[in-house]
């Protein structure tokens, strides 16, 4: 999952996006509106977690933008009112949920879990592939029923893959999806990461090679 942090308290801002780059998303951080205005224009996010009171741009009109030009970007509203009118407002501007500060991150991280599911493709909660079962809400990875132990990035690649559903997933596609803005494109991180994964994984080799295209997962085991 990909998510931008739009949030001008850069020190709450900072701490969030640690926490959901723990949680495997890929994380970028916009500290005002026009800057998330330009980054909103440019990458395809599943979810934005968007102040609503930025210096810039305002919250308010950057959710109409995403609404006005028929965005599959989930927004997530952060606002430090917690009046009825004020989240009404919120949610008749087209944000798809509503969220108080002070806030507890355990909330946050299941808000931006739930919402990163309703994209325009039903995906089911729990991924599977023969043996290989990959839970996004409990970051849990099974082959086989043993449990396997993976690093957030190693389970943010292994699920962009299974969200394919065998079809073959680039190498472009993996730094998109897998890491932030500031992945180098020339890098070597998607081979080392993808050795890494292949090795937990053991073997009948579950992920796929395709030559100067990319990566699937086949079923095996």
């Amino acid at each position: 999952m990909r998510v931008l942090v739009v949030e001008d308290e850069r020190v709450l801002a900072d701490l969030v996006a640690s926490g959901l780059r723990a949680a495997a998303m890929a994380v970028d951080v916009c500290y005002d509106g026009l800057a998330a205005q330009v980054r909103l224009g440019v990458h395809d996010y599943d979810v934005v977690v968007l102040d609503r009171d930025l210096p810039g741009v305002h919250g308010d009109v950057l959710c109409g933008e995403l609404v006005a030009r028929g965005s599959r970007t989930r927004v997530l509203m952060l606002t430090a009112s917690s009046t009825l009118d004020d989240r009404v407002d919120g949610l008749e501007l087209g944000a798809d949920d509503y969220l108080t500060k002070p806030f507890e991150y355990p909330e946050l991280l299941a808000r931006v879990r739930a919402l990163g599911r309703r994209s325009p493709v039903a995906l089911p909660p729990v991924l599977h592939a023969a043996d290989l079962v990959l839970d996004p809400a409990n970051h849990a990875v099974t082959r086989g029923g043993r449990r396997i132990r993976l690093t957030p990035k190693e389970f943010a690649v292994l699920e962009v893959l299974m969200r394919a559903g065998g079809t073959v997933v680039s190498t472009e596609q993996l730094l998109a999806q897998a890491w932030d803005e500031h992945a180098d494109l020339f890098t070597n991180a998607v081979r080392v990461a993808m050795s890494k994964l292949r090795a937990k994984l053991g073997d009948p080799p579950p992920i796929e090679t395709v030559p100067g295209v990319g990566y699937r997962v086949v079923p095996c085991g």
